[in-house]
């Protein structure tokens, strides 16, 4: 008689963040992933903190990760990447991806239905210049770390143009209002 196979475990983007920093991180708390991922992937995916504490427990319940737990002090929860878990992260991130991304910008949706373009382009612009000094810092910081894996450094480049255009719109729009 065949056994009943188990269907494999459903895994969201938020699954993939936790099994991403792990992987460049581990052992790590959740703690330590929160933190990690408001320096990393937070800068162009956010998820609350505490789907990251969930999730280790959810993906650990699954096999996808080793849970060692600390014997005194705080008894924090200690996670690693498990074998099954390591190939879950390959698999994702061999899988071609297709989709178009929603953009999701309020200051697009506010343009797109009448605000005042200066406004929004005074208010806009001083957050898209922050963002994109922040990401040249996180950017400049990484290539002074050999060792570092290529990935965070290609995302950082991708947010930094990402972001010099959301700096040349808005004071495009800026310019033009002020003639």
């Amino acid at each position: 008689m065949l056994a009943a196979m188990s269907p494999p475990p459903r895994l969201s983007e938020t699954s993939f963040i936790v099994l991403g920093l792990l992987e460049l991180v581990q052992p790590a708390t959740p703690y330590d992933l929160k933190r990690l991922a408001h320096h990393s992937t937070m800068n162009f995916w956010a998820v609350p903190h505490t789907q990251l504490y969930s999730e280790c427990a959810r993906l650990a319940k699954e096999g996808l990760l080793s849970e060692e737990r600390e014997q005194t002090g705080r008894r924090r929860r200690i996670y690693s990447l498990t074998e099954s878990g390591r190939e879950a992260l390959e698999t994702w991130r061999s899988e071609p991806i297709g989709a178009w991304a929603e953009p999701r910008d309020l200051g697009y949706l506010k343009l797109f239905f009448g605000a005042d373009p200066t406004m929004l382009a005074a208010s806009q612009l001083p957050t898209h210049e922050e963002r994109l000094r922040n990401y040249e810092e996180l950017c400049d910081l990484a290539r002074f770390a050999p060792e570092a894996p290529r990935g965070p450094l290609l995302a950082l480049e991708a947010g930094i143009g990402h972001e010099r255009e959301y700096v040349r719109f808005w004071k495009r729009l800026l310019h033009e209002q002020a003639n």
